[in-house]
């Protein structure tokens, strides 16, 4: 079975906890797409629900498909946000941000009641760190940032490349909101709840991928279907 198709089992699971009337933060990246695609199924069948996406890409594939649209000014809190991860633990510990989207993702995610996190079995890990971590900047005084990311990592015992992220053309990749991501290829995050501080205390960090007690459930796609596992 493909990755894709571990992952549509994942979000057909996702779609029992869609009750209509709901508003409905959706995710980015590839499997938050193939939830958004099914949310656009239902809609077209009568389900009534107003959703905020949290990427310019998916409020794009969501309008393509009739899902009706709002944000957060007009509608701050949320019942529901389902979004895909790049990687999870045992504690429900997320990293995120391989779309580029961390930041309008753990906006939504926090304004939501649940979040409920979709993936294949693959994004299962004992520790994280295998996927870099993300880190997104304000452009201003970037170098100074960085090096106050590798200091605080350091003393953490987390050294290892911090990359700035690029678009295919080669230059700075730029995230929705105007700034830039590191990734950050620690390889192994010992101290997630650690690092997550000392981050947020940096002033050039805007926001960093770690999703700390905030997902309350990861459904887990794989060969035979999906399970979840739950905080």
């Amino acid at each position: 079975m493909s990755a894709d198709d571990k992952k549509k089992n994942a979000c057909v699971l996702a779609m029992e906890y869609v009750k209509p009337d709901m508003k409905l933060g959706l995710g980015t990246g590839s499997t938050a797409n193939i939830f958004i695609e099914l949310v656009g199924e239902q809609v077209n069948q009568g389900l009534d629900v107003v959703c905020v996406p949290t990427s310019v890409a998916s409020h794009d594939l969501a309008h393509s498909l009739g899902i009706a649209l709002t944000t957060l000014e007009q509608c701050p809190q949320l019942d529901l946000t389902v979004d895909g991860a790049d990687e999870f633990d045992d504690e429900l510990i997320l990293i995120k941000g391989g779309g580029g989207a961390l930041l309008r993702e753990k906006i939504v995610a926090k304004a939501s009641h649940t979040m409920v996190v979709i993936t294949d079995d693959s994004k299962h890990v004992d520790v994280l760190g295998k996927f870099p971590l993300p880190v997104e900047v304000i452009p201003f005084g970037e170098a100074s940032t960085v090096i106050a990311i590798e200091q605080v990592a350091g003393q953490l015992g987390m050294k290892g490349r911090i990359e700035l992220r690029k678009s295919d053309d080669g230059t700075p990749f730029i995230t929705d909101s105007g700034n830039h991501i590191y990734d950050c290829h620690f390889e192994a995050l010992k101290s997630p709840r650690q690092l997550a501080a000392a981050l947020n205390a940096i002033p050039g960090v805007v926001e960093h991928g770690l999703f700390i007690d905030i997902a309350s459930v990861v459904l887990i796609g794989n060969s035979d279907g999906a399970y979840k596992l739950q905080r």
